[in-house]
């Protein structure tokens, strides 16, 4: 996988290698868990550097090709590094009509970024998501899960701040 999109080419340190050994470890390096195992070295590490794909495909026997096809097909997994804090802007029609567009041209402004990207001091990624499932309570923002509801663009840098 020699052009795989990270942004930093870096050598895993041997406490993540222990950590990855340790999840496959927990799944008794059964293959069929290769999502749960994937999303547990993801937690661990932020994102699936090229390396870590290596370590689980040697760990489980798997073809690395196999264990890459998975890691890009969900749009869970992320192939770059990514912020401390994960900030997603709903963007289904309930939340459009109700002003998502100009959230997340706020949410851009403040943190200097568009969405896909990550903040230079990985503090914050930005994605947008095309519905929650909240539509009540759109426009939605999410930072790591929890739901802010009813958003505004004068509420964002009060959401922000709070995760600073």
């Amino acid at each position: 996988m020699r052009n795989m999109p990270n942004s930093k080419k870096k050598q895993l340190k041997a406490a993540d290698k222990k950590k990855i050994a340790a999840t496959l470890d927990r799944y008794q390096r059964d293959g069929v868990m290769l999502v749960s195992i994937l999303q547990d070295v993801q937690a661990e590490l932020n994102y699936l550097p090229e390396d870590a794909l290596k370590e689980v495909s040697q760990g489980l026997e798997l073809p690395l090709t196999q264990v890459y096809s998975v890691a890009t097909f969900f749009k869970a997994f992320s192939l770059k590094p990514r912020g401390r804090h994960l900030v997603n802007i709903c963007m289904g029609t309930a939340c459009h009509v109700r002003g998502s567009v100009g959230i997340l041209e706020k949410l851009e402004q403040e943190l200097g970024i568009l969405p896909g990207e990550t903040t230079r001091d990985y503090r914050f990624t930005l994605e947008t998501v095309n519905c929650v499932g909240a539509c009540a309570l759109g426009p939605i923002v999410m930072v790591d899960g929890k739901y802010h509801g009813q958003m505004t663009a004068d509420k964002v840098d009060a959401v922000l701040k709070g995760y600073e």
